[in-house]
């Protein structure tokens, strides 16, 4: 991942209502949640929620699956690790007495 790629990230998560969505999304694993579901999971407005919903895909770190008229959201699980990974690339390299017991990266799912 790229510096601007995380800053776009932490930007969108950066808000409370995203970040709530992406926890929920998180909790809801592979099988997502439809929009109508986190809306009312959240008690958000739809006009509300699809402005998040919008910035969260726009960061990259949800996917939308469109099933009818539906739409199904997921949490991006391969952006989240990235943005970790990158956060926590330089773990210790300050300290090398302390490097070799710095955890790594570890991946979600």
């Amino acid at each position: 991942m790229e510096m601007n790629d995380a800053i776009v990230a932490l930007t969108a998560l950066g808000h409370a209502k995203r970040l709530a969505i992406f926890r929920l999304l998180v909790a809801a694993g592979p099988a997502g949640r439809m929009a109508g579901d986190i809306g009312q999971a959240l008690d958000l407005p739809g006009a509300t929620l699809s402005f998040h919903l919008k910035e969260l895909l726009h960061a990259g770190m949800i996917t939308a699956q469109p099933q009818g008229r539906f739409i199904c959201y997921r949490a991006e699980f391969t952006a989240i690790n990235g943005l970790i990974g990158y956060l926590t690339a330089n773990c210790c390299t300050d300290d090398p007495a302390t490097a070799a017991s710095c955890p790594p990266a570890s991946a979600c799912c």
